[in-house]
């Protein structure tokens, strides 16, 4: 774990070591807001014996410093900036403390009230799903210890101390040979026995003593025993709820145990079969119950385990194997076949094929060559890779999609609000009711004391709302760490189920239906010129061109067969012209050649010696290669492209379309869409009308608007909600439509891997530029809000259905522990990791 140093009074904060021994630490300097102030602090604190560098970061107001700790204290550093004239600031820090024992929501109860009497706590957080508790705290203090022990004192161990918010889950073995699983089965030995002592062999079953007046057996010795064994753990976290004033499930199964004992003495009547009962079938619950939540948070760990533990560095011109988080931004990283990429981090030498499919859920593997990003957690599938490491280990792509998908329980679901509200009146009315039928039962329906005692205990049993309360967030959990692992990043439990509801989704344009990178679509060859002789004639009158038309023709042209050129001038509006071999050549609009002198409708056309468009070969035979041009290019405008002439001042040589090419899979998206339910679908976008109405038709949406300012698109989306009954999402890039996507009622950004702003302001980012994870967030969003909803009323309606059925004796106390408690957090845990098998479909790219 990285913590602050317990003896720094100014919140100054980690002090890590790193590959040489030296000390790292980061001191918030907010006033050092200008390079003459880094200076003078930078001036200060160099005069430090052991310092070896500074780094003043004007923009973030922080200061980090690498010194030697044996010549250096960091509060020397702290002294010294202030002798600079700057104040060091006290810096919260994130504590994330792994407590699988936590697996519900009375023992988040617990742990919570335990950590209200730790002062210096600035807030804190419990998940019981992933087991983790998130705590900020003022500098160092509390520190570790205070904080370990309060929650150690609720009765929680704590496996380990980060600030990643590792979860240890355990193993399957290690769960069902824990002392905890071992006393269970010991005890339900004894049980067994004893039943055979009662039922089947009840001449073995002789009295062995009085106790207050009432006979003991061998029988009830052996369920005294079981108990014991048993009931112990239970007895023990019963202890600390009521320590701490907690009316959970821990403290009303010790109430039930310890009365059915007491009544036994009390009344003459032995309970000591339904104390053992209780205590056997409850640590059996407890066990499967926790076993389902940690399949549940094997999900999330399959994300952590993605990231490798060592990398090899290339260091003073050899290979090393180190630890990840030893490894500085900068260094030199070496990936061979078959590796995963420890770090994120730009390729600098070598090729190969990276499988992204654990972080952007592609399922075709991504060519990288020099220049091209890698992400953390994704596999070297075929060549050598170096890579230099632009992120250390906690920062990269994979860690920061980890943290969110821990921190969207954080985001809590409407559902989820109501719950906890409606949980909070439950167990004192079941309690009450307890009371009451005990008091009442033998007045009411003439039952024994002894018998209304047993129906009293039974409702104790079923009085915590575990099942319920943990049926919602279980859900969101599972369905947002299935969403993380098919590349969709899902910012919070709320966006989940708002995305299940919306019933319009709007789209931008650029970069979203379409690519968002202009291409050569169509080349139409005129007056017995080739395709190529057309591309290479355009390449060199563009060239010198900066306009992303010039720069996609250049790309489409290739190299070879190079002109001389000379006279560049660019007609700004239209297009350019330049000498090629010393004759004047022109490329641009159709006006310009308009102004030239060409008379566009009598153009003849010729498709020798080229291979011409389907569309151009179309049209010439409908047309018999007359008067194409008068033609195609207001059906290539149509379109949605833009149309570029190339030739000279007395002849055209050919047609080049560019255009922004729609995503080969936007049309079947949008259509699946559709089929799922969605009522409307819509294109907002900046670009002119006669291409947003091409580009509109082409994929399939049912409106679109066109020429919008960012605050035009943010009314668009107002009118839109205005008008839908279950919200809208907009889909965009997640930087240019900032506006839009805050404004609806779920903003999705695209392609968002690797991009800091996406994934810190969007609602959901899908980590790919693949559209089909849209229909599959959809349908994932739906189904979550399905089993939220099945969760919750079924153990709110199995838990009502036994209540009510108890005073009439339908309902033993065994069957109350199954299917009352934690049956049925078990059942809506099952339940809710259905989710993880939902899987994105691939669909149709055909155009």
């Amino acid at each position: 774990m990285t913590t602050e140093d317990p003896d720094t009074p100014d919140g100054g904060p980690a002090t890590p070591t790193d590959r040489q021994g030296d000390a790292v630490s980061r001191f918030a300097v907010p006033e050092m807001d200008c390079p003459s102030c880094a200076s003078k602090v930078e001036s200060s604190v160099e005069t430090l014996p052991g310092v070896e560098a500074i780094d003043p970061q004007v923009t973030t107001g922080t200061l980090t410093v690498r010194y030697d700790g044996s010549a250096t204290a960091e509060t020397e550093i702290v002294e010294r900036i202030r002798s600079a004239g700057y104040a060091v600031e006290d810096r919260a820090e994130t504590l994330r403390l792994s407590v699988p024992d936590m697996d519900c929501a009375s023992c988040a109860g617990k742990v919570e009230s335990a950590l209200s009497t730790v002062d210096g706590l600035e807030s804190y957080e419990t998940q019981p799903t992933t087991g983790t508790v998130v705590l900020t705290r003022d500098g160092s203090h509390p520190t570790d210890e205070s904080i370990v022990d309060a929650i150690e004192s609720a009765g929680y161990d704590v496996t380990e101390t980060s600030e990643t918010g590792a979860t240890d889950a355990g193993t399957d073995d290690d769960l069902w040979t824990s002392p905890r699983a071992l006393k269970t089965w010991a005890s339900g030995v004894v049980l067994a026995v004893g039943l055979g002592l009662e039922f089947l062999v009840p001449g073995a079953n002789a009295q062995v003593g009085t106790v207050l007046g009432s006979a003991l057996h061998v029988a009830d010795l052996l369920f005294l025993v079981a108990v014991a064994v048993g009931g112990q753990a239970i007895l023990h976290n019963g202890y600390y709820s009521a320590r701490n004033l907690n009316l959970d499930i821990d403290l009303l199964m010790s109430i039930a145990i310890l009365g059915a004992l007491t009544a036994s003495l009390a009344f003459g009547e032995a309970l000591y079969f339904e104390a053992a009962t209780l205590a056997v079938l409850f640590s059996i619950a407890e066990l499967l119950e926790r076993y389902s939540m940690d399949r549940a948070r094997d999900s999330l760990e399959e994300l952590m385990d993605l990231s490798p533990d060592e990398a090899t560095v290339r260091r003073d011109g050899e290979e090393v194997v180190v630890p990840v988080d030893t490894v500085d931004v900068g260094e030199r990283v070496v990936v061979r076949p078959g590796d995963k990429i420890p770090l994120d981090g730009d390729v600098i030498d070598g090729e190969s094929a990276v499988n992204q499919a654990p972080i952007t859920g592609e399922s075709v593997p991504v060519d990288k060559t020099v220049g091209d990003e890698v992400y953390a957690g994704t596999i070297n599938e075929g060549g050598y890779l170096e890579i230099q490491v632009t992120s250390t280990a906690g920062e990269n792509t994979l860690s920061r999609i980890v943290e969110m998908v821990e921190d969207a329980q954080s985001n809590k679901t409407e559902r989820e609000q109501f719950v906890e509200r409606f949980s909070a009146y439950y167990t004192p009315v079941v309690v009450a009711f307890a009371v009451l039928v005990t008091v009442a039962s033998p007045v009411v329906l003439g039952t024994t004391l002894s018998t209304a005692v047993v129906y009293g205990l039974t409702l104790l049993v079923l009085a915590c709302p575990c099942a319920f309360v943990i049926s919602t967030p279980v859900s969101v959990v599972s369905g947002i760490t299935s969403a993380a692992k098919n590349g969709v990043l899902i910012k919070g439990g709320n966006h989940l189920e708002a995305m299940g509801a919306v019933d319009v989704v709007a789209f931008d344009k650029t970069g979203t239906l379409t690519k968002g990178e202009l291409t050569v679509t169509d080349v139409i060859p005129l007056n017995g010129n080739s395709e190529g002789e057309v591309l290479q004639c355009a390449r060199g009158l563009e060239a010198r061109s900066e306009h992303p038309i010039g720069e996609a023709i250049v790309a489409e042209a290739g190299d070879g067969g190079e002109r001389e050129v000379a006279a560049f001038e660019s007609i700004t509006g239209k297009g350019v012209r330049a000498e090629l071999g010393g004759v004047p050549h022109f490329a641009g609009k159709p006006g310009l050649f308009e102004e030239l002198g060409f008379d566009l409708s009598h153009v003849h056309a010729t498709t020798d010696g080229g291979l011409v468009t389907k569309t151009a070969q179309q049209l010439c035979e409908r047309n018999n290669c007359l008067d194409l041009l008068d033609e195609t290019v207001p059906e290539l405008q149509a379109e949605g492209k833009t149309v570029v002439l190339v030739g000279t001042e007395d002849e055209l040589e050919g047609v080049i379309a560019v255009a922004d090419e729609v995503r080969p899979e936007a049309r079947a998206a949008v259509a699946r869409l559709k089929s799922m339910g969605i009522g409307k679908t819509v294109m907002l976008t900046g670009d002119n009308e006669r291409t947003a109405g091409a580009i509109a038709e082409q994929v399939g949406v049912d409106d679109y608007a066109a020429e919008l300012l960012p605050d035009e698109k943010v009314a668009h989306v107002e009118e839109l909600d205005a008008a839908s009954d279950g919200g809208v999402a907009m889909v965009g890039d997640g930087i240019n439509d900032a506006p839009a996507l805050a404004t609806a009622t779920v903003g999705v950004a695209m392609g968002a891997a690797g991009t800091d702003t996406a994934l810190e302001t969007a609602d959901v980012a899908l980590l790919s530029d693949d559209l089909s994870k849209l229909p599959y967030l959809y349908d994932l969003s739906g189904r979550a809000n399905g089993v939220i909803r099945q969760n919750v009323w079924a153990s709110l309606g199995v838990k009502a259905a036994l209540a009510l059925a108890v005073p009439f004796g339908y309902v033993p106390i065994w069957l109350a522990v199954l299917a009352g408690d934690a049956g049925m957090t078990t059942a809506v845990t099952g339940n809710a990791m259905r989710l993880s098998n939902v899987e994105a479909e691939a669909l149709d790219t055909e155009p």
